[in-house]
């Protein structure tokens, strides 16, 4: 595979702010340290506040990055930075940093102005490389969902509460981006080919794996069974006295107790962030049950490269910690990691996930008729009332850190707005608008009005001055890609404790504000112009720019599952 050039390499956000770090620091500071900074990790001298990236539309009419007056002070006498270091801000260039247009020290700091015009050919004219995180990794990642575990059959949509829901989704979506990193990636449990449960999660566009064999794998629980009767962690003391009075009803009739020492098992398997209270536990069926589906699941994993992740519920944290040290018991040495989700509440009612999902569809159905009237009929419209649906419910799920409770507005006589700036229907409709700018202006070219996009290499950006234009290209194109390697650095670089904060709820926010920009600019701004040779250049860097922010949605969107409509 061919590397990438010094000239090739996509502009990245933290590379520039690295390189900016080094030039201010480059006598006291280590490339290490600035290494640090980059990946995330605090230092006590909070290291990676030295650069600020700008973000607001009036910040960035005049720089950039700034480093503010407080650094500076600390850096140099009376704040003042020396010409050299001016000079090898100026200098920097290469290895992903944004080139430098400009820097000068102001009332409130040391400003620092990108080459726009050499910003906007780079990201245009190599869009690709934008749309994908920065990096492949290697390994295999089975992501568990204790919702979808039964005692006796898979569970039924009707009995799933919004907690579950929740975790599900979670799953699915990490699932999604830890595959774009390169990661295999396996879900557990499987759930019957035809059942109620899989059929309502393809509804919900997630494609679980099913199998055509029994739920149960009776020779599998047996066989963990009697490895947990003869393991070094069973607590045969407390089972005494208990053996004549208590037992387990197992198929053959009554079985005797069997009960593991787990804080055994995490003290001398050296395991932290466990619950200290774990102390012994009974081994029950339904534990036995969901130990064979893990098991069978990695049965074709290398133990080295194999990571688990258990997207459970904050209810129900505790028992699935007692099941990942039963499996360590076993004699597993796969990792396993918890992703914990909050609760989700509904003021003032309970209701179920499928009266949920019932309410939002009948919402969503209401708004597209009272918009569109008689249209709202046939398949076509059956499907996008269940894309916008599934839209609105995995925006509202997770839109919130996955360890925060969600509250939701579940009024029956409220309504889902198309227009109104929060939420997967927000999104999904400013998508829709791109759909149409760009049939508008295919049809224009089958009428002779435009030509065709020239390559990017041909055009003139100088054209595009709109403070929006810079702001949608800086804030959300160039990040993106590493927006999607979020996850898989925090499953890298977290310590090895329980728990894990895969940051899930980055793309739904990361789109909701994208959108509010984009419709800021696409309101103030007529893209598709008169005809005239005089105007196209501009007219197609802006067309170059807005079909790079339509395959952005369509990629970010593609992470949840959701395929992008038409019209709405």
């Amino acid at each position: 595979m061919m590397m990438e050039t010094e000239e090739t390499t996509p502009f990245r956000v933290a590379s520039t702010v690295r390189a900016l770090r080094l030039a201010l620091r480059r006598d006291t500071d280590s490339e290490a340290d600035a290494e640090r900074a980059d990946s995330g990790e605090k230092s006590p001298s909070e290291r990676d506040k030295l650069w600020f990236k700008e973000s607001s539309a009036k910040n960035l009419r005049n720089r950039d990055f700034l480093a503010p007056n407080t650094v500076l002070s600390t850096l140099y006498a009376r704040g003042q930075v020396p010409s050299v270091v001016l000079s090898r801000i100026l200098s920097l260039r290469g290895n992903g940093v944004l080139p430098v247009a400009g820097c000068e020290v102001m009332a409130e700091g040391l400003r620092v102005s990108v080459d726009r015009c050499a910003a906007f050919r780079g990201v245009l004219c190599g869009i690709s490389a934008y749309l994908r995180p920065m990096a492949q990794r290697q390994g295999c990642v089975l992501i568990n969902c204790p919702a979808l575990h039964a005692k006796q059959a898979p569970p039924f949509p009707d009995a799933l509460t919004l907690g579950q829901l929740r975790t599900i989704l979670i799953a699915d979506h990490i699932g999604a981006l830890l595959r774009r990193q390169g990661y295999s990636v396996s879900f557990c449990p499987a759930l019957p080919e035809d059942s109620d449960i899989i059929n309502c999660l393809r509804m919900l566009g997630i494609d679980w794996p099913a199998v055509s064999v029994s739920w149960r794998d009776e020779e599998r629980e047996e066989k963990i069974r009697n490895i947990l009767e003869n393991c070094t962690y069973r607590d045969r003391e407390k089972e005494r006295g208990k053996r004549d009075s208590r037992g387990e009803e197992m198929d053959g009739g009554m079985r005797e107790e069997v009960r593991i020492n787990l804080k055994r098992v995490m003290e001398e398997v050296g395991l932290h962030g466990y619950d200290p209270s774990l102390g012994t536990c009974t081994v029950q069926r339904e534990a036995l049950c969901h130990l064979a589906q893990l098991d069978r699941a990695i049965a074709d994993f290398p133990a080295s490269m194999a990571t688990v992740l258990h997207v459970t519920s904050c209810q129900d944290e505790f028992r699935q910690q007692q099941t990942a040290m039963l499996w360590r018991a076993t004699g597993t040495s796969v990792t396993q990691r918890l992703v914990i989700c909050g609760p989700v509440k509904t003021p003032g009612t309970q209701m179920t996930s499928a009266q949920y999902l019932q309410l939002r569809r009948a919402q969503m159905k209401e708004a597209s008729e009272m918009k569109y009237g008689e249209q709202v009929e046939g398949q076509t419209w059956e499907d996008i009332i269940r894309v916008m649906t599934c839209a609105t419910v995995r925006f509202e799920l997770l839109s919130t850190v996955h360890t925060s409770p969600v509250t939701l507005e579940v009024q029956r006589e409220g309504s889902v707005s198309t227009k109104g700036p929060r939420g997967g229907v927000f999104v999904m409709y400013n998508c829709a608008r791109l759909h149409t700018l760009f049939s508008s202006y295919e049809k224009g070219v089958e009428q002779g009005l435009y030509p065709e996009v020239p390559a990017g290499t041909e055009l003139d950006f100088s054209a595009l001055k709109e403070e929006g234009e810079w702001l949608l290209l800086f804030n959300y194109l160039i990040p993106f890609s590493e927006l999607l390697d979020q996850s898989a650095q925090a499953l890298e670089l977290e310590g090895g404790g329980a728990r894990v904060n895969l940051r899930t709820e980055q793309v739904c926010r990361f789109l909701v504000s994208l959108s509010k920009d984009f419709s800021s600019y696409y309101n103030r701004v007529h893209v598709l112009g008169e005809p005239l040779p005089h105007l196209f250049n501009q007219m197609f860097c802006r067309l170059l720019l807005l079909k790079a922010l339509r395959e952005l949605y369509h990629s970010a969107l593609d992470s949840l599952n959701l395929p992008p409509i038409p019209q709405l």
